[in-house]
């Protein structure tokens, strides 16, 4: 396929290795034809008035002026044609020496454009000074405080994530959760962990507070429950003891439970709480120092990891993050949207006011830009001379010529004219020297 058919129908994207038309190709070339024919019919009117003059000097003398400034005017018309038609062309379709320069020079072109980009374009001082500068963080503070950008940012943040997010496999997401939760888990050792957090909760007697809770909802619960007491002691007391006696049992059985938790809640060195505290404190100091209790302590996670519930939990929070991040894409006001809205106006606000932070922001971004600018500068003129050494020859002819052609006709009109003012100089210099003693 040619140079020439370069976009897909329907999209606005280049054939890797081609040339694009310019948006206004039609346009340039109407100006270009129009270019030339002045240049051209100048050029003729010259050789016209050459031919004319020669004819008629003999009997007109004074034609010779009009013949010399012609003569010279076709010269330098012819000439520049030349030179302009050679950059593009063979001349006339002749294989004259260095001709058609720009289609057959047209890869070492592309290499010194890309040399020269890197030189003085892509060079680190040069850069990193355009932007020092700049003041590219003002520029970006001021922007984004404006109410209209952030909200922008925040729906095309929303929308690329959402796009994302419907894009992804499930599976695969949910793997990955659920590998980083196990991996995590797994780096982490339970028991040490649950011991410095149970001693935490023993600081300054906490403990006992949480000792006093569990009384409370057992003693509830004793309250509550009396009636399934009764009917327990009842069927497990043998048959030949009365329904009174068991009742009785039932009642003393339940009272002693409430009488002994209330002992202990209302008694604050009741032996019970001497004996809790000295129970939580060893298992504080096994769960930290205990080989046996620490290895059976891992055996319980692993089995945990091992369970469906881990699985089910990866999926249902990928699930609710791909839930939210749709349903925020889609809502045209969103509480997520315009939380996010509010708070890049008040970042951009704050940077704006804080010249230290602006200097540190400018300078970070100096610094990634030197760094990507002697990362990728080969890269960059590599880029350029490969896309150049890619295009159709004569389709970058064209285009160049499309591009620079009407300026080039000036030259030949300039040419026209200026060759004519020389000859004419010259022959009235020729005169003067045939006049003289």
């Amino acid at each position: 396929m040619g140079a020439e058919s370069l976009i897909l129908p329907g999209m606005n994207v280049l054939i890797p290795g081609t040339l694009g038309p310019p948006p206004d190709e039609a346009e340039r070339q109407a100006r270009l034809n129009r270019m030339k024919r002045i240049a051209t019919g100048l050029l003729l009117l010259s050789t016209s008035v050459f031919l004319v003059t020669v004819a008629f000097e003999s009997r007109f003398p004074w034609l010779g002026f009009i013949r010399a400034t012609a003569e010279a005017a076709m010269v330098g018309g012819v000439a520049d044609w030349f030179a302009v038609t050679a950059l593009f062309r063979r001349p006339l379709g002749l294989p004259i020496p260095h001709t058609a320069i720009v289609p057959r020079r047209k890869d070492q072109v592309g290499r010194t454009l890309g040399n020269f980009v890197q030189r003085h374009f892509l060079s680190a001082p040069v850069v990193a000074a355009k932007l020092r500068n700049a003041r590219v963080a003002e520029h970006l503070a001021d922007w984004i405080t404006r109410p209209e950008n952030a909200e922008r940012v925040a729906r095309n943040a929303a929308v690329a994530l959402a796009a994302g997010a419907r894009a992804t496999r499930e599976e695969t997401i949910e793997e990955l959760i659920e590998a980083s939760v196990s991996r995590k888990i797994e780096k982490t050792p339970v028991a040490p962990l649950l011991g410095k957090a149970l001693s935490v909760i023993t600081e300054d007697n906490r403990h006992q507070a949480l000792l006093d809770e569990v009384l409370r909802l057992l003693s509830t619960a004793v309250s509550n429950n009396q009636d399934f007491i009764r009917e327990r002691i009842d069927a497990e007391s043998p048959w030949w003891i009365p329904e009174q006696i068991d009742e009785k049992i039932a009642g003393k059985v339940v009272r002693s439970v409430e009488r002994t938790l209330r002992q202990i809640k209302e008694d604050p060195a009741h032996p019970m709480r001497g004996r809790f505290d000295n129970a939580l404190h060893d298992f504080i100091d096994r769960l930290q120092t205990s080989p046996d209790v620490i290895n059976r302590t891992e055996q319980m996670k692993r089995e945990f990891l091992e369970t469906a519930a881990v699985r089910d939990f990866s999926s249902s929070l990928w699930h609710d993050v791909r839930d939210a991040l749709i349903r925020h894409a889609e809502k045209q006001e969103s509480e997520g949207r315009v939380a996010i809205t509010n708070a890049l106006v008040s970042f951009g606000q704050a940077v704006k006011e804080d010249e230290a932070m602006l200097a540190r922001i400018d300078e970070w971004i100096v610094q990634v830009v030197e760094h990507l600018t002697e990362r990728y500068r080969d890269e960059v003129s590599g880029l350029i001379a490969d896309t150049v050494a890619s295009w159709d020859p004569e389709a970058t002819s064209r285009r160049i010529e499309l591009a620079i052609g009407r300026d080039l006709q000036f030259i030949r009109i300039n040419g026209t004219l200026v060759g004519g003012l020389v000859g004419l100089v010259i022959y009235c210099i020729g005169l003067l020297f045939k006049g003289a003693p």
